[in-house]
């Protein structure tokens, strides 16, 4: 009993130091072009979980404006996006990050939605009232799911 009692706390310690790394919304730095060089969880993203979350209409729904046609597994792909075929011969990590996490930075007419930011704009609605959302909001993907979808995104190199 005790050696499980243990075992619990130091998962639970472990945890802990983990979610301790990953930088919180407000606390990303992007530099002049709107780059993120620095990993948001200081763990390393994964691709198979990233194309998941792009395809997923409840997550990223990345689909809704983009066509990758690595996802054409995936029905009704969007025009409004550009294509993302062979967007890693176009984007480094740092700037892919960066469009992800706030859009706006690197192209200030964007209709791209910001995944990981939380403040300095009305987001979303308060139900079907017409007013903003009270209270503090979550980021639309955690800082995780954006290095996974980075990471999914490095590996489309063919056009």
């Amino acid at each position: 009993m005790k050696r499980q009692i243990m075992l619990a706390a130091g998962l639970m310690l472990a945890a802990t130091s983990l979610q301790a790394d990953v930088v919180a919304p407000n606390d990303v730095v992007a530099n002049e072009y709107g780059e993120i060089a620095m990993s948001l969880t200081g763990q390393p993203g994964d691709p198979t979980r990233g194309a998941e979350i792009m395809a997923s209409r409840g997550a990223g729904n990345c689909l809704a404006c983009h066509q990758v046609s690595a996802l054409d597994q995936y029905k009704w792909h969007g025009e409004v996006g550009p294509s993302l075929d062979g967007v890693a011969t176009r984007w480094d990590e740092a700037g892919l990050r960066g469009l992800i996490v706030n859009a706006d930075v690197m192209f200030p007419q964007s209709i791209m939605p910001s995944f990981y930011r939380i403040s300095g704009y009305t987001r979303p609605g308060n139900a079907y009232t017409g007013k903003a959302a009270e209270g503090e909001l979550s980021p639309l993907l955690a800082a995780q799911d954006i290095e996974d979808v980075v990471a999914y995104l490095m590996t489309l190199t063919d056009y």
